[in-house]
């Protein structure tokens, strides 16, 4: 029997529109269980044309929390010269945070949005690219704050009491 491969959208958007940035994104990518990696470098997975990016600026990496049987996945800043916003949160380098179902990420100019559709395979899965034509994020420059920004509007973020 074939088993369900994991499959993560990624919508991808930059300002600038430049055609050259996203030159290099395949519309589909079948991944194994090792770390995706989002940069520049000619060895990444994901590779964006921006000066402004690290080589390796970013990875996703699956992984099966203990009594699971789904892969799950984290995001984990590769990037020592700039930091990776991601759900209302600022990541710095080697700073890692579990992703949930839908997921906001802004680095760089670019603002992308990872959203996990689960499958039974525990092999690989498969990243689906989807470049848009407009601002995914109401604030572009929210990865420069530190300040928690709710994806839910008017909700206080979690834990921060009545």
């Amino acid at each position: 029997t074939e088993r369900a491969l994991t499959v993560l959208h990624v919508s991808l958007y930059h300002p600038r529109r430049d055609p050259a940035t996203f030159a290099k994104v395949p519309p589909q990518l079948q991944h194994g269980t090792n770390p995706l990696l989002v940069g520049r470098a000619p060895d990444t997975h994901l590779q964006l044309q921006l000066p402004c990016l690290s080589r390796r600026h970013l990875s996703l990496e699956p992984y099966r929390e203990k009594g699971s049987a789904l892969l799950t996945f984290c995001l984990k800043v590769l990037s020592r010269r700039g930091c990776v916003w991601v759900n209302g949160l600022t990541l710095r380098f080697l700073e890692q945070l579990p992703l949930s179902p839908v997921n906001r990420v802004a680095f760089s100019g670019i603002q992308m949005v990872v959203r996990i559709e689960g499958g039974t395979s525990l092999e690989g899965f498969v990243c689906c690219f989807h470049l848009s034509p407009s601002p995914l994020i109401h604030r572009p420059q929210a990865e420069e704050t530190d300040e928690w920004e709710s994806t839910f509007q008017g909700q206080p973020p979690p834990g921060s009491g009545p």
